[in-house]
């Protein structure tokens, strides 16, 4: 079975956490279809990650994705009965290696004792009877004639280990090849010239399946509902009255769409480890370090749609005023949290680039070593393309992935909250003082 060696660069983690999300927002505020059709980019991107098991046939409700699923099915089997194949040889492997090493290390001191027994019989015959030097010498005969015969019986049964594993080993490295190279590869290669078809038919396969939609027609309750606005879902535009909110309802929706590069790096983590056998040392990592920046950004937009968790048995039945008047009270415990966590983020993030790894201008500043007027001075783009200069602390993991860049979203995301916090107070006021909205 073929492997896979990617290692997700830095800088396309980094720049993929940026550019996607703004593609996917512009892409979401294009004018929506109103009756239904297929898209062909949609079932590429279908084909792309689902293809393998047939989903972009699905996707056009054509039966035929059916066929993908049993070759699907063999090259996962086949991949087990390969790691299964793998572990028997290791083990058997393992189990010559120590017959091999005792016969190198017994066939040494046997010989050895051999070569030297003539000499310590010599020594025997020539020593006084009952002296202390015959004793010794007959210890020394005995010791050599106990190696002898242990260092023999060690290597007839090593040898004899040997030949026993031979022809298990042999028959477990065949089933290894046979399932590794004839049934697994020759499965995947019949799957990707599949998906490879599937690719070229795709335009084709979408127009037929657009054809066969049936002509929508929108019933006389339908209309009545529509007009009437149920089943509409509201625009969380209706939460912005002002700049900061605006600011951190692009943060939501930014963020929002990380949760998609998600679905795309463990489908590929998936395929790598169970369908190639080539488990990585990053998706996880890459997500979980995604995913916490994603909750500390995406505190003030929840925040502002209220969609925080809260035990609000006595505050819901209340009216809008004082709801308002309760929130301006209790505020000064949100501001507390707010402004700890700014802080606190902010010392984890300087911390984050005055590590000693750290040889960047920027680290320097950091640790005090310069003032800011001769880091901006000596600023160049090496800061930004020489792979030997480091801004500040690295993962210990293998991929060793800057994790400096989260300690400062963690600063962005406190801000956002404080913001947020001061314009929920602005309007708390408004409304408490004018009963406004």
């Amino acid at each position: 079975m073929p492997s896979i060696s990617f290692t997700l660069p830095h800088w396309l983690y980094w720049v993929g956490l940026i550019v996607f999300p703004l593609i996917a927002m512009a892409l979401a505020k294009r004018p929506k279809v109103v009756h239904k059709q297929y898209s062909v980019a949609l079932g590429y991107m279908i084909l792309v990650t689902g293809g393998m098991l047939g989903l972009h046939r699905f996707y056009l409700k054509n039966l035929l994705g059916f066929l993908f699923i049993p070759v699907f099915i063999v090259i996962l089997y086949a991949n087990g009965q390969q790691q299964t194949a793998r572990t028997v040889v290791s083990n058997l492997a393992n189990e010559e290696r120590v017959a091999q090493r005792v016969i190198e290390r017994e066939e040494e001191r046997v010989t050895q004792a051999r070569e030297d027994i003539a000499g310590l019989r010599t020594d025997l015959a020539e020593a006084e009877e009952g002296s202390f030097q015959q004793r010794a010498a007959e210890r020394r005969v005995e010791r050599a004639e106990r190696t002898i015969e242990q260092g023999q019986e060690r290597l007839d049964e090593a040898q004899a280990s040997l030949t026993e594993l031979s022809a298990p080993l042999e028959e477990a490295r065949a089933n290894r090849v046979f399932w590794d190279n004839t049934v697994g590869r020759n499965a995947l290669y019949l799957l990707l010239a599949m998906m490879a078809i599937d690719a070229l038919l795709l335009p084709m396969l979408v127009r037929r399946a657009n054809a066969n939609l049936p002509v929508e027609v929108e019933t006389e309750n339908d209309r009545k509902l529509r007009e009437a606005g149920i089943g509409v879902m509201e625009e969380d535009s209706r939460f912005a009255k002002n700049w900061i909110d605006r600011l951190c309802l692009f943060a939501g929706e930014f963020t929002a769409y990380w949760a998609v590069i998600a679905v795309f790096v463990y489908y590929f983590e998936v395929i790598s480890r169970y369908v190639f056998g080539s488990p990585t040392n990053w998706a996880h990592e890459a997500m979980y370090l995604m995913f916490g920046m994603q909750y500390l950004i995406a505190g003030s937009y929840a925040m502002l749609t209220e969609q925080h968790v809260r035990v609000d048995i006595f505050y819901a039945p209340l009216p809008k005023k004082k709801k308002a008047w309760v929130d301006i009270a209790t505020s000064i415990f949100f501001f507390i949290f707010a402004f700890t966590l700014l802080a606190t983020s902010w010392i984890f993030a300087m911390d984050a680039i005055a590590v000693p790894s750290g040889n960047g201008l920027i680290s320097q500043w950091a640790r005090g070593e310069i003032p800011t007027g001769e880091m901006l001075a000596n600023w160049n783009m090496a800061q930004w393309t020489d792979s030997n200069i480091r801004w500040g602390e690295i993962s210990f993991n293998e991929w060793e992935v800057p994790l400096w860049p989260m300690k400062w979203v963690m600063v962005i995301g406190a801000l956002l909250l404080v913001l947020q916090g001061v314009s929920k107070l602005m309007k708390d006021i408004q409304i408490a003082m004018r009963g406004e909205a």
